[in-house]
Parts: C-alpha cells; sequence; structure tokens
C-alpha cells in the first residue's frame, strides 16, 4: 500500500497544478474569501452542488462566475423571483403548426455550471422542479427523459432566511447539496483592496485556463484518494453522533435536536475529505481534512427544536461540540 500511495502522491503532484491556476484566476477577481474558493473547487471536483449563503453583495454570484469563466463549460445562471415557472428553468414542449407536432425547447438547465440565484426566492413548485435535475441529472420533458451535460453543477446562492420574500428549502432539497457555505463580511485590508480595484476602474475577469477534459480526469484521481478504515469509522461516528448524541456523552443535546444527517452527509463528508486532501496535494485522508469539511457537511442537515432556537442554540454549536467530544483517530 506505501507504494501506491507514494505514486498516488506524485500523480496528484503532477495533475493538481490546475487548482493553482484556478486559485491564481479567481484570486484576480475575488479579494479573500480563501474558504468560499476552496468549497466551490471541491464541489467541482465530486460533481457535488453547493449552497452559498450570506446577506447580499459579498461576491457570491461573481464567484460563480468566475469559476465558470476559469473552466471552459457552458454557463447558465437563473435568476430565481417569486413568480418563476418550472418551465422557465426546464424548458418546454412548443406546438409548431408548420410540422404539426411539439418541439422541445430546452431550457437553461441545460449547461455545465447553473448558478441558481437567490434560489429561495422562488416558490416550492420551481424548486421541486430543480430536485430530479440536481440528484438523477436528467429532465424529463413531456414523455421523453434528457440527460444534463457532464459535469452538471448547481451552485446556488440564497439569503439568510430572516430576510423578506424569503421561501426555506424544503429539507429534502437542502439535502441534496453536498455543501452549504457560509460567507461572512470581509476583514477591514479586505474591504480597502475591494475598494481600490472597485474604483480604480480596472475590473479584471478570470481567464479560461482549464478545460473540462482536466476536470473529469481530476474527478477519476479524486475517487483513487486513499481513505482508511479508521477515517470512515471518524465520519460514521461524527454522523451518528448527530443522530444519537446521548450514545457518544452529548445528552445535552438529545432535546435540541430534531433530526439527525442522513446517510448523504457521510458519503458526502467522505468524498469531500478526498477533494480536500487533493486540493493539499496528498493521496490520502487524514483527521484534519474530515475536520476541515465537517462543518459545511453537516450544517444543513441538522434540525433544531424550538428549545434549541429559545435558547440560541445553532448547529454550528453542536457540530463543535461533536467535533470535541467523537474521539480523532
Amino acid at each position: 500500500m506505501e507504494l501506491d500511495i507514494r505514486e498516488l502522491n506524485d500523480l496528484i503532484q503532477r495533475e493538481s497544478s490546475f487548482v493553482d491556476l484556478i486559485n491564481m484566476e479567481m484570486g484576480k477577481v475575488i479579494v479573500g474569501q480563501k474558504a468560499m474558493v476552496e468549497r466551490l473547487l471541491i464541489g467541482l471536483l465530486t460533481n457535488g452542488h453547493i449552497l452559498l449563503e450570506g446577506v447580499p453583495g459579498l461576491a457570491k454570484t461573481l464567484a460563480i462566475t468566475s469559476l465558470a469563466n476559469a473552466v471552459n463549460g457552458h454557463f447558465s445562471r437563473i435568476q430565481f423571483t417569486p413568480d418563476l415557472l418550472p418551465a422557465d428553468l426546464l424548458g418546454t414542449l412548443i406546438y409548431s403548426q408548420k410540422k404539426e407536432t411539439f418541439e422541445t425547447r430546452k431550457g437553461p438547465i441545460f449547461a455545465n455550471f447553473i448558478l441558481a440565484d437567490e434560489i429561495n426566492r422562488a416558490p416550492a413548485k420551481v424548486q421541486s422542479a430543480l430536485l430530479e435535475a440536481m440528484q438523477e441529472r436528467q429532465v424529463t420533458l413531456g414523455d421523453q427523459t434528457y440527460p444534463l451535460p457532464n459535469p452538471f453543477l448547481v451552485l446556488a446562492t440564497q439569503n439568510p432566511i430572516e430576510q423578506e420574500g424569503t421561501y426555506p428549502l424544503p429539507e429534502a432539497q437542502m439535502d441534496r447539496f453536498m455543501l452549504k457555505v457560509v460567507i461572512d463580511y470581509p476583514s477591514k485590508e479586505e474591504e480597502k483592496a475591494i475598494l481600490r480595484s472597485q474604483i480604480s476602474g480596472n475590473k479584471p475577469s478570470a481567464q479560461k485556463i482549464v478545460s473540462i477534459d482536466d476536470i473529469i480526469k481530476a474527478r477519476d484521481i479524486v475517487k483513487k484518494v486513499y481513505v482508511d478504515e479508521k477515517i470512515e469509522n471518524y465520519i460514521t461516528d461524527i454522523v451518528f453522533a448527530t443522530r444519537y448524541p446521548a450514545k457518544y456523552g452529548l445528552d445535552k443535546f438529545t432535546h435540541y435536536i430534531s433530526y439527525g444527517a442522513s446517510p448523504r452527509a457521510s458519503i458526502n463528508m467522505a468524498l469531500a475529505a478526498k477533494a480536500y486532501a487533493f486540493i493539499k496535494r496528498r493521496g490520502y485522508v487524514i483527521p484534519e481534512d474530515v475536520r476541515a469539511v465537517c462543518a459545511d457537511v453537516l450544517r444543513h442537515r441538522i434540525g433544531l427544536t424550538y428549545e434549541a432556537e429559545a435558547e440560541n442554540i445553532n448547529t454550528i454549536d453542536i457540530i463543535s461540540e461533536i467535533l470535541n467530544t467523537v474521539e480523532v483517530p
């Protein structure tokens, strides 16, 4: 196994050079927000959808657009609004009088990168229309089913639920997002850098530096990253602690958690940890990789009771306590 790991490390050193290129291109456009860019790369490398949450103006849309520019793929932006219809997203059948038949007109969902902007401003009907596409990677129009292109990545932004005119996403749809990344305000230094770049009139844009084939090749290598059984046990312990906190000495959370993370959480945590190891140029996963991605994998998969909300307990408090309690291999 040692030789295999050594060979894998060498392979990753050679094949992961585009990660630096993407980071450099994104760095031209986005000031700071390193964690967000890293999470977008994890989604790209694992075919996982990503939900970005933050108040307006924190470069969520800009980051996704820049990533699509850096990767030479087909990009679609869909602005979600309260009057959006499923057909606006998926496409529809249009009757052709000349041919006397129905013709398929595909919607903007047929692209490699979908930016679902302000996803929680659309009603449930539209959000559920996105479900089949996200999970099955196909769309049914009439009696025909059409596969979506590969790679197909939904990068959604949402405003905090407390804001006016937002509809909370159903739990089933939240679970289909591999990661939920919460974006905070930039630091004072970063804000000054943003200010300077915007008022100078010099607005750089990301150049196309990576092909779709490069991404698909990298995904195959990410799948080969070694995960030891001890790491698998660590991941399942973390997920099980969200379901049965009392078994892990976290009795105080029993009344705060209404439901724990689903099996998708375990799968996504392992995949995200593999991609994180790849980004860090390693052919094997270590516990730090799991801890690095844990909060983003779990924060939208743990249901809180009214008691938790009344006592200002949030999912991050619970995840931090679980990581401090579950034994690290």
